[in-house]
Order: C-alpha cells, then structure tokens, then sequence
C-alpha cells in the first residue's frame, strides 16, 4: 500500500460526482483569459480585494466590489443574469470564496476564479495598474514559457 492510497479511492460514481460538483463553482485563470478576451457576453469578472490591493493591480475589464460591500452594491453595479467569477489575491487567500458566497445568496450564477490574481500575475497575463497595463514574465512552475498552452 501507498500513503497516496492508505485511504481507499472513492468509488467512480462518488469520484464523477465530486469532481464534476467543483467544476460547478470553480474556474480557472486559462479560462476565464480566454473568455475575457473573447469578450463573452453577461460575463462579469469581480475582484472581492480592498481598495489598496485592487491600485496595486487587477484584471483588465474587472469590477472593483469588495467582498463587505457585495450585499448592498452588486444589484448597482452587476445586471441581472450575469456570469460571475470572482477573484482574491491568490490560492493561500478564501476571499474569492466568501465573495462566490456572497453573489450566490444574491441570485447569481457565479463561479470562483482558482488561483486568483497571483495565479494570473504568474501565467503572465495583462494586470492594470496605476501606470497602465503591464505584464510580468511568465512563471515557469505554473504556465508554459513557450507560446502554447498547458493543453490541460
């Protein structure tokens, strides 16, 4: 036996269910890129961090709307029948997942973005900042450096 296996895998049926309940409620950095930038309609990136934070940098096309100010802002700032992602600063942070929560308890579809803005910053994608759009290299240890894609 392996300490990977020590505990029993879940049978297939309770495996297709588990993984397909995440997919449910989770995105990724890849993919939410590619729907930015093929502009999909009713699509609404949030960014759940504080004002500081989002000055330091954020997502092209984001909307500001702290995780505290979601319940009484999102119907101002969020139409109706949205597609929501939301984003903290990165995997070690749940402020995505409080914000999810909070969009959810509101009506809204809504999906959290894994990896958060550390995880777009590190794949190399286009931040704002106060001087404007930026990149910063690609990390080797999260994104191919070659012009291809994880194909994942």
């Amino acid at each position: 036996m392996t300490f990977t296996f020590a505990i029993p895998p879940a049978d297939p049926a309770t495996a297709v269910a588990h993984f397909r309940a995440r997919l449910t409620v989770e995105t990724d950095v890849s993919d939410v890129h590619a729907d930015l930038s093929a502009r999909t309609p009713a699509l609404v990136v949030v960014d759940s961090r504080g004002v500081a934070a989002w000055t330091q940098g954020h997502l092209p096309g984001a909307v500001h709307l702290p995780t505290a100010e979601i319940a009484t802002r999102a119907a101002e700032l969020i139409p109706s029948g949205s597609a929501v992602v939301t984003y903290c600063w990165g995997p070690g942070c749940n402020g995505a997942t409080r914000a999810a929560l909070e969009f959810a308890l509101l009506g809204y579809a809504v999906k959290e973005m894994l990896g958060g803005f550390e995880y777009w910053v590190r794949e190399g994608l286009p931040v704002v900042t106060e001087t404007g759009l930026t990149r910063r290299p690609v990390d080797d240890l999260t994104a191919p450096i070659a012009a291809i894609t994880c194909d994942c």
